[in-house]
């Protein structure tokens, strides 16, 4: 069964405005040839989070996370009253790019801050940056993000345009680096709920092998992406 955005029904009912935070979000790509899906970056309440180590992945982050569809996660923050900023980099964010952008959340209870995306090209993997307290000193702020697999679909790494939930294979590789005709790199995750990525495994062959993904050039590791806070 799919788990809902968690939500502490009782702090939220008691939840208060917080002090005021006005910061700056840097988000740098990392990798060597990853590209990433709009970004979501969302301020909310405590005892809320968009997603879970160890637990089912909501319907909006399998969207997210196999084929960089954030209207679901969006809506789900949206009813807590966050603080929201879709798409910063206006489309994929690529290698060696970064984005910035401002949020602020006067006069609301919105005190933790999440920042996903999926990795292109992959199966299910995201980056998730996961309900981190937001600092409220003044001062720069810097947090490596791992990418985690979504635990819902096997990572086949074959490029045939899948994206939907529920259907198999990667949507596409914004980089044209990806080759044809693999037959599949992997069955489905012995772990089907959110967990830490094991990277790509690609192959040499262009046209065949295990994979459409190339190992010289789609293979990376954690951290995958760099989020800078600096809090004014």
């Amino acid at each position: 069964m799919k788990r809902s955005l968690l939500i502490a029904a009782a702090s939220m009912a008691f939840a208060q405005p917080a002090a005021a935070v006005d910061f700056d979000v840097r988000i740098d790509n990392l990798s060597n040839a990853i590209y990433f899906t709009p970004f979501l970056a969302a301020a909310h309440p405590d005892g809320t989070a968009l997603f879970q180590a160890g637990q089912p992945a909501s319907a909006g982050l399998q969207a997210m996370a196999e084929g960089g569809d954030i209207s679901g996660l969006v809506a789900d923050v949206n009813g807590l009253g966050a603080t929201v900023v879709e798409n910063p980099a206006g489309g994929l964010l690529a290698p060696a790019s970064s984005v910035e952008f401002n949020m602020n959340t006067d006069g609301t209870s919105n005190t933790r801050l999440s920042i996903v995306s999926m990795l292109l090209p992959t199966n299910d993997a995201f980056a998730g940056l996961n309900a981190i307290p937001i600092p409220t000193e003044p001062g720069v702020y810097t947090y490596d993000v791992n990418a985690y697999d979504a635990g819902t679909e096997a990572n086949d790494e074959i490029l045939n345009g899948g994206g939907a939930p529920g259907v198999p294979g990667m949507p596409a590789d914004p980089g044209g680096l990806a080759g044809t005709g693999g037959m599949g790199a992997a069955a489905a995750d012995a772990n089907p709920t959110v967990h830490i990525h094991r990277g790509s495994l690609g192959d040499t062959d262009a046209t065949g092998g295990a994979s459409d993904l190339d190992s010289r050039v789609h293979r990376w590791l954690n951290p995958i992406v760099r989020v800078t806070l600096t809090v004014n």
